[in-house]
């Protein structure tokens, strides 16, 4: 922003505080896990905000740094200033997104929102802008006596189910309203397949504003369903036997102002820089899984008979593979990478997809041919003849995979993949070490 528009913007936000009686501003930013951080400060505090001297410990902050080198800054992203709307007329809170700066004015290697900025900057290197347009499943769950979630859904309802049999209804709609009011625009709100399951979709917009957003997404709805009574959560499979939580991410690149995946001339109306990218995507999908689906409980969501995407194909007429191309042409021409789900950094996820469509790109990749068959109902031998391959099953497996990627490496920086790979390895470790309630049933009688 240049000096006298962010001048503008500065005076500008400043009367908005004074007319909607904002009170304390909430500075933003995430750890490399996409854990929501921040520090609220009076607004007596607001030009030491805009001249970005608000300092915080970033030893204290999962993945940063250690305690010998913590100081660290917050510069304000001023675009995402918002009142927030769930609290009172008075002593009204609003946020501000913030990158974070070393001691010495220079970008945090370790802040994710720098990563997914540093790959778009290349990607505007090479012409191109990204548009992203996310879609975001959540359960809401009950809470026992104590307010503690549980896994006991409200509603008995099924796939585009309305109230009353869908009892979440009226915590989706104020969801919805409350997202407006913070500048969001509703395409569609719905139940999903499973019992307590539900999305709310939003527009494409720029990828680093649509990662902020799915940040803000979240935090809106977990505080609306706590004002309901209810749990929400986006723990990609709480419950055995149904679907998990998916976050479809639709992805396009725009060349001059134009859609660049689309040419009316080419088969699918897929331009060849939309084949180079779905072909980068395909070849680190594997090396990705790590980011994109981050916990051992994300690969309960990656089986066979939920409509979770394991394979690694892409087609433009079904949605089985990995990698599906939504039926509009023109402007709206699009990938949708199936895959992450909402427990991811949204900023590391859409920093590794464009890095790996980038790659495709730069090396006029080409993809393999389209399978346009369900592959849920294909053989193993018959997946194994039409060399497709399967996504990670495991977070170990993930891990493996994630080592093998240098692209990966390369994208994140030394500074986030070494800590994530170390906390990745630790969350495995521990998981392995716990004794689970399945192997009490299944072993505890028998043995």
């Amino acid at each position: 922003m240049a000096d006298t528009a962010r001048e503008a913007r500065v005076e500008e936000i400043r009367k908005m505080i004074a007319d909607n009686g904002v009170d304390f501003l909430r500075l933003q930013f995430t750890d490399i896990y996409g854990t929501l951080k921040n520090i609220s400060i009076p607004v007596s505090q607001y030009d030491k905000v805009v001249k970005n001297q608000i300092m915080f410990d970033g030893s204290s902050i999962e993945g940063f740094v250690r305690i010998e080198e913590s100081d660290m800054y917050l510069y304000p992203d001023l675009d995402t200033f918002a009142i927030l709307p769930w609290h009172p007329q008075q002593g009204r809170v609003a946020r501000i997104i913030c990158d974070v700066y070393n001691a010495d004015k220079e970008p945090f290697c370790g802040d994710p929102r720098y990563i997914l900025k540093k790959v778009l900057a290349e990607a505007a290197e090479m012409g191109f802008a990204m548009n992203v347009g996310p879609e975001c499943e959540f359960f809401l769950f009950h809470t026992d006596e104590e307010g503690k979630p549980t896994t006991k859904t409200h509603d008995d309802a099924a796939y585009f189910d309305l109230g009353p049999i869908d009892l979440g209804e009226n915590a989706r709609r104020d969801m919805c309203l409350s997202l407006e009011q913070l500048g969001f625009e509703i395409e569609a709100s719905h139940h999903e397949c499973a019992p307590g399951q539900h999305e709310i979709d939003f527009k494409y917009t720029s990828a680093l504003h649509a990662a902020d957003n799915i940040l803000t997404f979240k935090l809106v709805v977990k505080v609306i369903a706590q004002q309901h009574g209810l749990y929400a959560t986006f723990m990609p499979k709480p419950v055995f036997g149904q679907a998990g939580s998916g976050m479809h991410i639709n992805m396009s690149l725009s060349h001059n102002g134009e859609n660049a995946f689309y040419d009316e001339s080419k088969t699918f109306g897929l331009s060849e820089t939309a084949l180079h990218f779905i072909a980068g995507l395909v070849k680190h999908a594997k090396g990705m899984t790590l980011i994109t689906n981050p916990s051992v409980n994300s690969y309960k969501r990656l089986v066979p008979g939920y409509e979770a995407p394991v394979y690694i194909a892409w087609s433009a007429k079904n949605r089985s593979p990995l990698i599906r191309i939504p039926s509009a042409r023109g402007a709206g021409t699009r990938t949708e990478l199936r895959n992450p789900d909402p427990s991811a950094n949204p900023y590391l996820v859409l920093a590794v997809a464009l890095a790996a469509g980038l790659d495709g790109i730069k090396n006029k990749l080409t993809p393999p041919e389209p399978k346009d068959s369900n592959i849920f109902m294909m053989t193993e031998e018959e997946r194994k003849a039409a060399g497709i391959d399967s996504l990670p099953t495991t977070l170990l497996e993930a891990i493996a995979e994630f080592k093998k990627d240098p692209l990966i490496r390369e994208t994140l920086g030394e500074h986030i993949y070494s800590r994530y790979l170390m906390g990745k390895e630790h969350e495995w470790s521990e998981y392995n070490k716990q004794v689970h309630q399945w192997e009490i049933d299944e072993y505890l009688s028998k043995v």
